[in-house]
């Protein structure tokens, strides 16, 4: 029998049980659908990470105060001010793989402007901070050098803060928007950056000059700066060796000897984002692994059915031997039976993979990346399982004793 006559005789014998042969495949369906939706998800999630690390800025290290102690009591990092205008002057001038430095100032406020307020963030910074974390405004111009050294009472408004006291078309540039009761022109609206890699809404921001914010808000300049430090490094492969640098250069200045623990931390985002990216790579495998099981519990199905068949086909195989066919062409029918089952159920198990895909992506927010090597690998998998689950069963068939078969009731 030819090929192609194998399997149309295989494709009647599994339409004669029309739902024998779906519950027979459900399972396939299920564990080829799973693999894909949970592969495509993870995928969708290591890029959402990756994608909000780009959000802050390429190439950044952040270096940030110390913690206190006392009485065995230790508050987090930044808890104890220890970096200074000068360690920012040094860093500037004193390393070779950094290219900029920006303080970052923070205090929290509320903002009014045209009847309406708003409890944002404040966030002072020097021009360089843009550039670092390569933001831009949509509107308007940024401040300048002149603004930092001035002191000058000016803003960019993150679009939350826009929205929030404007509305959503609104272009506030030109308007005067009051923070803890201190007048401010309003000269620019950044850039929409959306959420950060831990949740945070970077656009419910407003940036003003780090003089004006340590003037100002936080109460006089002083020694310390009481904030953190953003760097940007000459290139992606330079940020390790900035990051030793600042290192050394800040043990150096705070004149820390060996053995001492730093009384400061220097991030790098970008190990930060592949540690993540590496936890979402891990629970991805883990996931599609518990998806393989679903997808072995549905080929053991196959093979429990198809024993089912051979035994309730015992007459028919000995009937066909009995008029010539030989053992190899009841194996080659058996095991395409399964092989199209195991085929079948994949088909309907990608649809249903993608389709629960698309819809989770869209209930969580989440990217989707449907990668097609993977829909290749889930349906070649199957056609395996199909294979090594229907073997035995067709096997089983083609040693039948032809006139122990025809005598079989």
């Amino acid at each position: 029998m030819s090929p192609l006559g194998t399997v149309r005789v295989a494709l009647r014998a599994l339409l004669r049980n029309k739902m024998r042969s779906f519950l027979t495949v459900l399972g396939v369906i299920i564990g080829v659908g799973a693999v894909i939706a949970m592969v495509a998800i993870g995928e969708g999630a290591k890029a959402e990470v990756q994608s909000a690390f780009e959000k802050m800025g390429t190439n950044m290290l952040v270096v940030r105060s110390g913690s206190t102690q006392t009485g065995g009591v230790r508050g987090g990092g930044g808890s104890q001010p220890t970096l200074t205008y000068a360690d920012l002057e040094a860093i500037r001038t004193q390393t070779t793989a950094v290219t900029l430095a920006s303080p970052s100032l923070r205090s929290n406020a509320q903002v009014l402007a045209e009847g309406q307020n708003w409890a944002t963030s404040i966030e002072g910074v020097s021009p360089e901070y843009f550039t670092i974390r390569s933001w831009g405004v949509t509107s308007g111009a940024l401040f300048g050098q002149s603004d930092v050294d001035g002191s000058a009472k000016v803003a960019i408004l993150g679009r939350t803060v826009v929205t929030s006291l404007f509305g959503t078309e609104a272009d506030p540039v030109g308007l005067t928007v009051r923070i803890n009761n201190v007048p401010f022109i309003v000269i620019g609206v950044a850039e929409r950056k959306g959420q950060s890699g831990f949740g945070q809404d970077l656009d419910d921001t407003v940036f003003i000059p780090y003089t004006t914010l340590a003037s100002k808000i936080q109460g006089g300049l002083q020694k310390y700066l009481r904030g953190s430090i953003y760097i940007g490094a000459a290139s992606s492969a330079g940020t390790k060796l900035a990051q030793a640098e600042v290192t050394e250069l800040l043990r150096t200045r705070h004149k820390l000897r060996d053995g001492v623990d730093n009384d400061f931390s220097v991030s790098n985002l970008e190990e930060v984002a592949s540690a993540r990216a590496q936890g979402t790579e891990t629970m991805t495998r883990l996931l599609a692994g518990i998806a393989l099981v679903s997808l072995l519990v549905g080929g053991i199905g196959i093979m429990n059915i198809m024993l089912v068949s051979v035994t309730e086909r015992t007459r028919e195989i000995g009937l066909r031997m009995a008029v010539g066919a030989k053992p190899h062409h009841v194996l080659g029918q058996f095991v395409v039976e399964a092989v199209l089952l195991s085929l079948i159920g994949g088909a309907f198990g990608v649809v249903l993979g993608v389709g629960a895909a698309k819809y989770l992506a869209m209930q969580f927010g989440w990217k989707l990346l449907v990668q097609p090597q993977i829909v290749a690998i889930a349906l070649g998998f199957s056609g395996l399982v199909g294979v090594g689950f229907g073997l035995y069963p067709a096997r089983k068939a083609s040693r039948l004793d032809p006139i122990q078969a025809l005598r079989y009731e």
